[in-house]
């Protein structure tokens, strides 16, 4: 029965070691994946000197109230 080795073709030896590398990126490429996915679900966070910038750009805001207004939240 020499030359068979279960049709693998590495024996005995420390082959498993490839197929167990190949299961491990696997599985990280899946986690990576659906990481990305309930990332790209997540609203975005505007921190509050954001939102003020916004409401100034959109002209709700008034240029002193804008000036009073970052006072307080510096």
């Amino acid at each position: 029965m020499e030359g068979m080795n279960n049709g693998w073709g590495m024996g005995y030896g420390y082959g498993w070691i490839i197929g167990l590398l190949i299961l491990v990126v696997v599985v990280g490429l899946i986690l990576n994946a659906l990481q990305r996915r309930k990332n790209s679900n997540r609203p975005k966070y505007n921190s509050p000197q954001d939102i003020l910038k916004t409401r100034y750009a959109k002209g709700e805001i008034s240029k002193n109230e804008y000036d009073e207004k970052r006072k307080h939240i510096s």
